[in-house]
């Protein structure tokens, strides 16, 4: 059996202030073309579908254009997707009835019963080969708000303090029970998880902390050895966990200028029977490329960006000039002693005539010795919980008990999966 694990896609993200739709819209072509090529048996959407929980008109076309023409192109391709942190689990989950009938497949919340018990039978897809075989079983678990798990009812325990890592654990555990069960000799089990695990490597500035109770990653011994593979969105970078079966893709596409470094990809995967037999990285194309300069003094700056010369490809046979939608996105950062006013047009005096954006122009002053400024606090890195906790710390000298940041965790929830939510307001949250 053939899979293709991607995920992050991130569609109708703003970089800059600039959207992306154009070149969402070449990967998504590329991925349908490379799922033909391959003769796939099935796509994993890892998490963060969309770049913010109430997204564009233009970006849901995105997704739902792909899948009308991956249905049309493979009738046989089944397409599982789970919500990321950054999705709303209720708007990825409500057309799941029409998706469906495309082969396709979208999970965005955990349940329990009402034993207590995870609601297991719903996460578990049956991936079946082009006779229509049932050779493998999907795990889809979107990602686990502290809601979710920590508010889940629990026989044993059920005047125990909120504990979201347990919740976690108890959710995998329960849904491998359920796979266990419903699987027979010969398939394989492939799990699907938005998380981020323990040694995994982060990008530098693009990935913002998932607001799990205080931790910030997980355990990979919550997949246990029979779990052939383990389809992993959320970090932005292509790795292995450990081991081979246990990947993140990364994103298709770099979502920052620090991504620019490494390669972006998708992952092939090959199972036989019960086993993983081999995994491929399928390297993405850029359909739009992206400069760094610097960080140097500004005449160095200057040179190199005057030296910068045009991708040939930005013009077609008969030399005009392509769409300004395919001009590179260029980020500068100059090192300077003394501000200088006049910084942004002798950059962009350098830059004349060349087929360029300029996004992002940092500028870098030394620090003052002595310098007794109290440090900057960056919110999207801090998180909403961690401002919380802060400021409730500030106000009543101590931090808030466990009881008064499991009631934060349920409101962030609501907030998140409120149908009146400005998708401004859910986007700084989920930062």
């Amino acid at each position: 059996m053939r899979l293709i694990h991607t995920a992050d896609w991130h569609l109708g993200q703003s970089f800059h202030g600039q959207e992306r739709h154009v070149e969402h819209r070449a990967f998504l072509d590329w991925l349908l073309d490379t799922l033909v090529a391959r003769r796939a048996d099935a796509l994993l959407v890892a998490g963060d579908i969309f770049d913010v929980v109430n997204p564009s008109l233009a970006a849901q076309a995105l997704l739902y254009d792909f899948i009308v023409d991956a249905h049309e192109r493979l009738p046989d391709l089944q397409i599982v997707l789970i919500a990321g942190n950054h999705d709303s689990g209720n708007r990825v989950e409500l057309p799941a009835p029409l998706m469906r009938r495309l082969n396709t497949h979208a999970m965005g919340r955990v349940r329990w019963l009402d034993d207590g018990s995870l609601d297991a039978e719903r996460l578990l897809v049956p991936l079946t080969d082009a006779e229509g075989a049932t050779r493998a079983w999907c795990l889809a678990l979107p990602f686990l708000r502290p809601a979710e798990v920590t508010g889940a009812p629990r026989e044993s325990d059920a005047d125990a303090p909120n504990d979201y890592v347990a919740g976690i654990g108890r959710v995998h555990t329960q849904l491998i029970e359920a796979a266990r069960a419903r699987r027979e000799p010969g398939q394989a089990l492939v799990a699907m998880s938005h998380a981020h695990l323990h040694g995994a490597a982060v990008s530098e500035a693009s990935e913002r902390p998932i607001v799990i109770g205080g931790e910030e990653s997980i355990s990979a011994a919550l997949f246990p050895d029979d779990v052939a593979y383990v389809a992993l969105g959320h970090l932005h970078r292509a790795q292995k966990v450990g081991e081979e079966r246990i990947r993140y893709s990364g994103s298709p596409l770099p979502l920052d200028f620090s991504e620019v470094s490494y390669p972006h990809q998708v992952v092939e995967v090959l199972l036989d029977g019960e086993a993983l037999v081999a995994t491929e990285a399928l390297p993405v194309p850029r359909p739009v490329a992206m400069h760094r300069v610097g960080p140097a003094p500004l005449d160095e700056v200057l040179a190199e960006l005057e030296a910068l010369e045009d991708d040939p490809d930005l013009s077609d046979a008969r030399g005009r000039e392509r769409s300004r939608d395919r001009w590179p996105w260029l980020e500068v950062r100059v090192e300077l002693e003394a501000p200088i006013p006049d910084l942004r047009a002798r950059v962009e005096t350098a830059l004349e005539g060349k087929s360029l954006r300029l996004l992002r122009l940092e500028r870098r002053l030394p620090r003052v010795e002595g310098e007794n400024a109290p440090a900057r606090v960056d919110l999207e890195s801090l998180g909403p919980r961690r401002l919380f906790e802060r400021t409730w710390a500030a106000r009543w000298g101590e931090p808030p008990e466990a009881d008064v940041v499991a009631d934060f965790d349920r409101l962030c929830q609501d907030v998140l999966d409120g149908d009146d939510a400005g998708a401004a307001g859910d986007k700084e949250l989920h930062s």
